[in-house]
């Protein structure tokens, strides 16, 4: 019985472990969602979107730049240990102007368009993330890039300057 007992309890602790292991879910975008580098409303600016879940804090760090979440991971200064980390999914994305509010990917297993020379939300060269190979393909049949994992975007493409003269497109 006693073996019984103490089988019992090593399940429970690691049912209570995967539970805590499991990332948190993605927060829809709201009206009210603000940007974590330039505190404006997301709302406001077209193209991808990012959020970060740190452990310890309630809500995400929403980005409303993909480009611009992306720095913030490349950056060793944090608040916190990312728990999980999502982007908009622009093959299902109403269109640029509206990515959607729930269309959310794991950052991880995403695909990214880096090079397309189209801009973000916040003017800066964009890295746009697709869910599958399909939609990056047609986007980069229209506006060039290659596409690669979370893991391959170089760290120029995010953390670099961003020449201001650069004639860069805004998708439709």
């Amino acid at each position: 019985m006693r073996h019984l007992a103490l089988i019992a309890l090593v399940a429970l602790a690691a049912c209570k472990e995967e539970q805590a292991a499991a990332p948190p879910a993605p927060v829809e975008l709201t009206e009210t969602a603000l940007s974590y580098f330039c505190q404006m409303n997301i709302a406001e600016h077209g193209g991808p979107k990012g959020q970060i879940h740190l452990e310890g804090y309630p809500a995400p760090l929403f980005f409303a730049q993909v480009r611009d979440m992306l720095a913030y991971l490349k950056s060793p200064e944090r608040d916190a240990e990312i728990t999980a980390v999502y982007v908009s999914d622009m093959t299902v994305a109403p269109n640029w102007r509206n990515p959607g509010i729930s269309n959310w990917i794991a950052a991880d297993g995403a695909l990214f368009v880096v090079g397309a020379g189209v801009a973000g939300g916040m003017g800066a060269p964009e890295v746009v993330p697709f869910a599958d190979s399909i939609g990056a393909e047609a986007f980069i049949a229209r506006y060039g890039g290659s596409a690669m994992p979370l893991t391959d975007i170089p760290d120029e493409a995010v953390l670099g300057p961003v020449d201001l003269d650069l004639k860069l497109e805004t998708p439709a």
